[in-house]
């Protein structure tokens, strides 16, 4: 079957909705929080050269950039197909390349001729070392997108903080752009020390942040639900995190040639003014925001949506609840991936539960994409469960109607 036939068979399937298939990324310089439900036996079946598995990358038509052994497909979503007995899969890049805007919506599509954004869980036993996210200005001297993401802590893959859950974001007010400069210049000299001019925030279950390109930071090690424009840019400012050092090329990364040992260069990636913003947490923090205006609304509808990201045009997300024993129909303006956290049931034709535990290679039902087209129409998902509410996260792409109607 050709890869056009397999992609209109899957959304025919689905009557709209793809299937994907569970996305494992490792990285080598992380250890793996063991929170994404992946099997104990399977954090390293990539290989010990690989590291550990401590990404799920959601809806992604983004690669991973993990260096010269970087798999084939790594970091891409796989559309899932069953003819039969016969299981087909094709990434979700190539889908979207088919069909087009029968996926993503003609303005998505007009405008980008892709899916511009992909969530992931990422899932640190420790904490990340202090690093920036270019901007489009200087992702693009490197062929690439910027990247601004943000972050959401699900309580159901939280039930331990891991090592550090605190998170350094950019600097005290008053830092010194040749204070941080000498950091840089002492990168190979063991610890350069760039946190002690940084403040950690405590991170807690169901709040999250939004984080703009060229701000600099140090995620902790809660397993986090990251939001971001689909790019994978960023360079390690930090040179030793949690006793383990950092790789002086991370330093360079996404650096143009003729900038490599620039470190002015480097001070210029950074937005300065909201590295040392007074108002850090006033302009950063997110509390979720529900689209009801109390619980007796909520009974009454039998579901609530909350915005979880809301801060970034380039994408928003939301946490959908569907109380026991209830059947609703949803509709959103925009396509839109999801990912199950908690209970079972259907969506649409599909069957929907959050597994326990997932074997490397495994295929899944906690993972669909839903088109534009039938997100407007509305899907139905009905709740069996006496007892347990559903509970999923959605990613939608950038200036989503509703968002724009609720936020911009």
């Amino acid at each position: 079957m050709s890869t056009a036939q397999i992609a209109q068979d899957a959304l025919d399937q689905g009557q709209g909705i793809l299937r994907l298939a569970p996305n494992w990324v490792p990285r080598s310089f992380c250890v793996p929080g063991r929170r994404i439900r992946l099997h104990p036996d399977d954090y390293y079946a990539l290989g010990g050269e690989r590291g550990g598995i401590d990404e799920r990358w959601f809806s992604s038509t983004t690669p991973a950039d993990n260096g010269p052994l970087t798999g084939v497909n790594e970091g891409l979503s796989m559309v899932v197909f069953n003819d039969g007995s016969t299981t087909h899969q094709i990434t979700l890049r190539d889908a979207i390349d088919e069909l087009k805007g029968e996926i993503i919506g003609s303005r998505l599509w007009d405008e980008h001729q892709k899916w511009p954004v992909y969530s992931k869980f990422f899932d640190n036993k420790g904490p990340l070392p202090h690093h920036v996210h270019h901007s489009d200005e200087y992702a693009a001297k490197v062929g690439q997108l910027g990247k601004p993401e943000a972050y959401y802590f699900p309580p159901q893959v939280n039930n331990y903080g891991a090592d550090y859950p605190y998170t350094f974001f950019g600097f005290e007010p008053g830092t010194t752009k040749d204070q941080i400069r000498e950091c840089l210049v002492n990168f190979t000299k063991g610890d350069n020390k760039i946190t002690s001019y940084s403040k950690a925030y405590r991170l807690d279950p169901g709040t999250g942040w939004d984080v703009p390109p060229g701000i600099l930071h140090a995620p902790g090690s809660l397993c986090t639900f990251e939001p971001q424009k689909a790019s994978d840019v960023y360079a390690m400012y930090q040179s030793v995190v949690n006793h383990q050092v950092v790789p002086t090329e991370l330093l360079w990364k996404d650096c143009p040639e003729d900038k490599i040992g620039d470190f002015d260069y480097l001070i210029e990636v950074l937005d300065w003014e909201a590295n040392v913003d007074p108002n850090f947490v006033e302009n950063h923090f997110m509390e979720p925001k529900s689209c009801f205006g109390s619980a007796e609304e909520v009974e009454a509808n039998g579901y609530d949506e909350k915005w979880i990201c809301y801060r970034n045009e380039a994408y928003s997300a939301t946490e959908l609840t569907v109380l026991p024993g209830r059947s609703v129909t949803i509709k959103n303006a925009g396509c839109y991936g999801m990912i199950m956290m908690q209970g079972h049931g259907t969506m649409g034709a599909s069957h929907i539960e959050t597994p326990t535990m997932i074997r490397f290679g495994q295929l899944t039902h906690d993972e669909y994409f839903v088109t534009e087209s039938t997100a407007q129409a509305g899907v139905t998902i009905t709740n069996p469960s006496p007892t347990d509410p559903i509970v999923m996260l959605k990613i939608f792409g950038p200036e989503n109607p509703d968002w724009v109607k609720s936020f911009a």
